[in-house]
């Protein structure tokens, strides 16, 4: 899961941070965020099925597991960091959709005022 966020998930969130300037690209956009949402989203899943069964480790206390701990530490917090991420860019998403989606209506509005208008 550490090696999948690393080496495909921080890319393909960085390549959905820039949201295009037309509803047409924007959905186009949106719709492959979704796709990678699902992959995504099962592998956010796994790691954290996989951090819980290594919770009833945190309990012994060596010396050997100190390192062991702290690697898990950060493992956990990558997970963390990057789920949230992923939970932001979705909302991003749709929220920029459902803005533009909007500003069409209104702009349709407007030529339609304009055109009633002028007859």
């Amino acid at each position: 899961v550490s090696s999948w966020i690393k080496n495909v998930g921080r890319r393909r969130l960085r390549e959905t941070c820039n949201l295009d300037d037309s509803l047409e690209m924007l959905l186009q956009t949106q719709k492959q965020f979704r796709e990678f949402d699902l992959v995504a989203s099962e592998y956010c899943r796994r790691g954290q099925e996989a951090l819980k069964k290594m919770d009833r480790w945190e309990d012994f206390s060596s010396v050997d597991m100190d390192s062991y701990k702290g690697k898990l530490q950060s493992h956990r917090d990558e997970l963390e960091e990057f789920c949230t991420q992923l939970d932001e860019h979705r909302h991003r998403i749709c929220e920029t959709v459902r803005l533009y989606e909007f500003f069409d209506k209104v702009r349709e509005g407007s030529c339609c005022t304009q055109e009633a208008v002028k007859t």
